[in-house]
């Protein structure tokens, strides 16, 4: 594009690849340099042209950079005249550091422009046949920023607000501050045998949703990875509206040996099906 900007900050989406925006992936196609999360997708780095630099800035690197290595990475490879895409999971402003990737960028006169993408706290109860909002289930929806680090302490909120709240509560969780979460509910006033779904790894094949209530997560002594905690009366619906993983290959994993380009219609219709396809030509 003759003029515009030098810098595309995407939001990749929760998980699924074929959940990136089509502006997203047009970027993509047209990119010098992607520097990606360590959460996005391998299978989004292939609609990036093979001549394009792919570096890796997340927790699964040799070296994770801090985030301020990251901002100025992106800068300087702008500024050597590259197109970049810098391609983060979720959306870039929920609950990430896409404001203060772009506010650096701001500052030395790089143009950048903000992909939107969807976000794990509406993509993944979705796909787990949880609307986040409903019409008889109260008018508000809060989204709470968790943590992944090894914490036993719930988020800083005010909880005694949130347990009278009539609506969804969403929140990133790490393992060890499900406990926490669920016993500052109680404690302010939810009902112990209120319903409460966890998710993990959600929008992709290996999705695994979990419906318990606010009780037993007190007791739950669960070191799996961070999860998507839905409280409120949305969560019951799930009953009803689950479809995802009700499709006839959901959880499969089924390895495709077909030469790439004969391979991409049979992936496609095994992904429609629930099974993650590994290609392996």
């Amino acid at each position: 594009m003759i003029g515009g900007p030098r810098v595309y900050i995407v939001g990749a989406g929760p998980g699924d690849p074929s959940l990136i925006s089509l502006r997203g992936y047009r970027c993509l196609q047209r990119a010098d340099v992607v520097i990606y999360d360590h959460r996005v997708q391998a299978r989004l780095l292939r609609w990036a042209p093979p001549s394009a630099e792919r570096i890796d800035v997340g927790r699964s690197s040799a070296k994770p950079l801090e985030q301020d290595a990251i901002a100025l990475l992106v800068a300087e490879k702008a500024r050597e005249g590259r197109l970049v895409v810098r391609l983060k999971w979720g959306d870039p402003f929920v609950f990430d550091t896409g404001g203060k990737e772009a506010l650096l960028l701001a500052e030395h006169g790089i143009r950048f422009e903000i992909i939107p993408g969807i976000p794990a706290a509406i993509a993944a109860p979705a796909y787990a046949g949880i609307p986040v909002t409903y019409p008889a289930a109260g008018d508000t929806l809060v989204i709470i920023r968790g943590a992944e680090t090894p914490t036993t302490d719930p988020p800083d909120v005010d909880w005694a607000a949130l347990a009278k709240m009539d609506g969804s509560i969403v929140c990133y969780a790490g393992p060890r501050q499900l406990p926490a979460i669920a016993r500052a509910l109680v404690s302010h006033g939810r009902a112990a045998d209120e319903t409460a779904v966890l998710i993990r790894n959600g929008t992709l094949p290996t999705q695994q949703t979990t419906v318990t209530t606010l009780g037993a997560l007190i007791e739950a002594e669960d070191e799996r990875r961070t999860s998507l905690l839905i409280v409120g009366a949305v969560a019951d619906l799930r009953e009803h509206l689950q479809w995802f993983d009700r499709r006839p290959l959901f959880g499969k994993r089924i390895v495709v040996t077909r030469p790439p380009e004969q391979a991409r219609e049979l992936v496609e219709r095994l992904e429609d099906a629930g099974a993650e396809a590994i290609e392996a030509p």
